[in-house]
């Protein structure tokens, strides 16, 4: 723990201290505790200064993995659609309406006659053409490139594996000269404001630009300029909210810009904001001119300021440099401390932390089995206990969805499903072999789920220890039973959340295959409600149960192909006059709906009597 960190901990837990024994006095009238962690004074200008990280490596669209890249791509860049913050339903943006047809196989989106590229060209289909032609050339520099396996022909791209959940550990960004110095001179410092003319309307329509010819077919067709088609290998109810995420964002041109990874202040952009400057401490944006929303972008100026370490950000939060700080690695005794305070807000993360069982193994195609080792888990008591309460319990497998299912806990079901399984007691269940990646809170997390079996099931278990870069491999070789996997989901799509967790809808076919092979040999007796929790005697003649194109959550949740354990929480602290910055499950914060409130004063503090 670093000395500034502990200097601050050891002035929070006096405070605390102070404020504990002043209420113990209780016929001494004191002054009223602060509500805000930092009550500090309103910027001098309409600006939101915002800490989401370190210093962001590009401002490619196409490589925006996570934060901070991910907040920078949002405010410069405009995609088909949004999110919206609070249902995190798509709305529009370059798009003012869609269309699907085919039961949802093909959908058409509307561009907006308006929308416009920071140089005043318009935005057209072909540039989302292109945009979306140019992740495939990229290759294994694309992030995320499992989000676009489902459009037609965009397969030849080999998915990479999926993102995995922290314990996360902050990949090293380039040092901020590198990423500078190779800039134009006239680039390192910011443009004068001028106004950029213009493309006027035309009915002649734009010319496509030349691209090179894809290897395969790809389901993406400008059907006029203001027309952008998608052809989708399996329907996808979801898809506007897929494509809300930053990859599916247009470039300009080719992209050839982004070749050397530089952040270059003269990047062309069509999103709310464009780039002003560009340093060593951050990167300043102004509000876009040319943007078709711009009425309604309510901030002038936004800075992006990047800080190495969640103590410097806290820091520049507490004396007013910052107005609100996101993607900090807190400690978990930090957390607690800041939880009082009205300025500080927790939110479920869209990712998971779960146990992947192998069911190609008996007993583990019996879904009883299965099911009772789910049921055996106290997931309260994980998050509580094991995750000091900075998780929330995974009774389903997506923290986006609101689905009917849940799990659970109930060890006296998950005992009675064991003995029917031909295991009462556990007796003749051989040794769980559970597999994990080297960290602490994962070791730790083991060793209390292999309790709960014990004591709930009096089944052993063998936990072994790889490194995460080793748990690809020792899953394919099938030498355990169950591994342990953290998974992160970056889109709302609930059919594209789940292949994420359990593969392709290929995958998902050989699963459903094995699953039938389970009925008919007798190891899966079918339940008569498909519920979870349901009975669990076998109906009176085994049911196959279809698999459908998409797995659904419900689906997940009757196969329980794995356990979901716990949803790890985002955390943000937000100055009070700062309005509209929402923190959802995605951290997708819509910078046009924030502002300022100029005339916001801290409180006077009250005297003593």
């Amino acid at each position: 723990m670093s000395r500034q960190l502990t200097k601050l901990i050891i002035l929070i837990v006096a405070l605390a201290a102070a404020s504990a024994l002043l209420a113990a006095c209780s016929e001494i009238q004191r002054t009223q505790p602060e509500p805000f962690y930092a009550e500090t004074v309103p910027p001098p200008k309409h600006e939101f200064r915002w800490s989401n990280g370190k210093m962001p490596r590009s401002f490619d669209p196409a490589r925006a993995a996570a934060a901070p890249e991910t907040d920078v791509v949002r405010a410069l860049f405009e995609g088909l659609t949004e999110i919206h913050t609070d249902t995190l339903e798509a709305v529009p943006a370059a798009a003012e309406k869609w269309s699907s047809s085919e039961e949802g196989r093909v959908w058409t989106f509307q561009l907006r006659k308006g929308a416009r590229w920071s140089n005043g060209k318009r935005v057209t289909a072909y540039d989302f053409v292109t945009s979306w032609e140019r992740l495939i050339a990229l290759g294994e520099k694309t992030a995320h490139r499992e989000l676009f396996q489902n459009i037609a022909g965009f397969q030849a791209a080999r998915p990479i594996p999926t993102t995995e959940l922290p314990d996360i550990v902050h990949a090293a960004t380039p040092a901020v000269e590198n990423q500078l110095k190779a800039q134009p001179a006239n680039r390192t410092s910011a443009p004068k404001h001028e106004e950029v003319p213009v493309e006027p309307e035309s009915n002649t329509a734009i010319k496509k630009p030349e691209a090179k010819k894809p290897t395969a077919k790809l389901g993406i067709e400008a059907v006029d300029d203001l027309t952008f088609q998608v052809s989708l290998i399996t329907a996808d109810p979801d898809f506007p909210k897929l494509v809300a995420h930053p990859i599916f964002r247009p470039v300009y041109g080719d992209g050839t810009e982004f070749a050397e990874d530089l952040l270059d202040n003269g990047v062309v952009t069509n999103g709310p904001f464009r780039v002003t400057l560009v340093d060593k401490n951050g990167i300043s944006l102004d509000r876009s001119d040319t943007y078709w929303n711009k009425a309604a972008v309510k901030l002038e100026h936004v800075r992006f300021v990047a800080k190495d370490t969640a103590e410097s950000a806290l820091d520049a939060y507490k004396k007013g440099e910052i107005d609100a700080l996101t993607n900090a690695d807190f400690e978990p005794l930090v957390l607690k401390l800041l939880a009082p305070y009205d300025d500080f807000h927790q939110t479920t993360f869209s990712a998971v932390n779960l146990y992947k069982i192998d069911d190609s193994q008996p007993p583990y195609g019996d879904r009883r089995v299965r099911e009772a080792l789910a049921l055996s888990i106290d997931r309260d008591r994980l998050s509580t206990t094991e995750m000091e309460g900075s998780a929330d319990p995974a009774a389903t497998f997506l923290p986006v969805n609101d689905s009917t299912e849940k799990l659970a806990y109930d060890p006296v079901r998950a005992k009675k499903l064991l003995e029917s399984a031909g295991f009462p007691n556990g007796e003749g269940f051989a040794a769980i072999k559970l597999l994990i990646n080297r960290n602490d809170t994962q070791m730790r997390i083991g060793r209390a789920v292999a309790r709960m079996w014990k004591q709930n099931l009096n089944l052993d278990t063998e936990i072994t220890v790889k490194e995460t870069t080793e748990i690809d491999a020792a899953e394919s070789s099938h030498e355990y039973n169950i591994i342990r996997r953290g998974i992160v989901l970056p889109t709302a799509d609930q059919a594209v959340s789940l292949a994420a967790i359990f593969g392709t809808p290929k995958k998902q076919e050989r699963m459903a295959g094995l699953q039938k092979d389970s009925v008919e040999n007798g190891h899966l007796p079918e339940m008569k409600t498909g519920k979870v929790g349901g009975p669990s005697e076998p109906a009176d003649k085994p049911v196959e149960k279809t698999q459908p194109a998409v797995l659904t959550e419900e689906d997940a949740l009757f196969d329980l192909n794995a356990i979901p354990l716990y949803f790890p929480r985002s955390y943000s602290l937000v100055k009070p006059y700062v309005h509209g910055f929402e923190i959802n499950s995605l951290d997708a914060v819509y910078l046009p709906g924030v502002s300022i409130e100029s005339s916001w004063q801290p409180r006077a503090p009250e005297r003593e009597s």
